[in-house]
């Protein structure tokens, strides 16, 4: 866990209704942020929102489609208005999507992964990274995946948009780094989520024989990666892909 020196910064969460992200708006939380908690499910987010009240902090709970720019534009408004000037960026909404083998894919599929993982990331960014300019400070981080690295039998979709935000993350990590704004992913392993628990018993088993950790990740194993990634610690980690998968890439 960083050290508390978040105190006073705020952050937003996309995501934060459930397993990574509402890990991650706790733990930041307790490292002294207050935090935006955005979701499309309301009521996770308010209930991720008082788990964020309770360390101390103060927390705002807000429906968003992260794919709908102007949408976004308003819930970063909105938290200005009520928590402060956001510096802490984390994307991390996403979906999973059906299994679909390549040679069965559509476009559509395709297009509505990229428009909420790759867009909604642009959208995110892109609506908070000017006040981080200004300020010389601000921390932008990404959920990626393994599948970006390793790709995803039946996932193409979903993969290739993970994928996407590598070089999107990277590009602006170079063209912000200076101005002490860092950009980075996070590449969760195989996580117990909500998606995982929609997954077969024959999937679930054969994920976990693949694992030489031979447990799932827990949500708070990506969020301690994403606590570090917006710490002060971590002013000279940018650009990067940070991968806590239990050595799955190894198996």
């Amino acid at each position: 866990m960083p050290r508390k020196t978040l105190e006073g910064r705020t952050a937003i969460v996309t995501g934060g209704a459930s397993g990574i992200g509402r890990a991650a708006c706790i733990m930041l939380a307790e490292a002294g942020a207050h935090v935006a908690v955005v979701d499309l499910n309301e009521a996770g987010a308010r209930e991720t929102a008082q788990a964020v009240e309770a360390t101390g902090r103060r927390a705002l709970a807000l429906k968003v489609d992260v794919s709908d720019q102007e949408a976004v534009r308003a819930a970063v408004a909105q938290t200005t208005r009520t928590l402060g000037v956001p510096l802490i960026t984390v994307s991390n909404a996403g979906v999973a999507g059906e299994t679909v083998p390549f040679h069965k894919e559509t476009h559509d599929h395709l297009w509505r992964h990229l428009a909420i993982h790759v867009g909604g990331t642009f959208n995110c960014f892109r609506e908070t990274i000017e006040p981080m300019r200004e300020a010389g400070w601000g921390r932008l981080v990404a959920t990626s995946s393994c599948a970006a690295e390793i790709g995803l039998p039946g996932g193409s979709s979903y993969a290739a948009a993970k994928a996407a935000l590598q070089g999107l993350v990277r590009t602006i990590a170079l063209e912000n780094t200076a101005r002490g704004v860092t950009a980075n992913c996070v590449l969760p392993g195989v996580i117990d989520t909500p998606i995982l628990a929609a997954y077969t018993a024959e999937r679930r088993e054969k994920l976990l024989a693949n694992n030489p950790a031979r447990r799932f990740g827990q949500p708070e194993d990506i969020a301690a990666a994403i606590a570090y990634l917006c710490s002060e610690d971590a002013g000279y980690t940018t650009g990067q892909s940070l991968s806590p998968n239990g050595g799955l890439w190894f198996s």
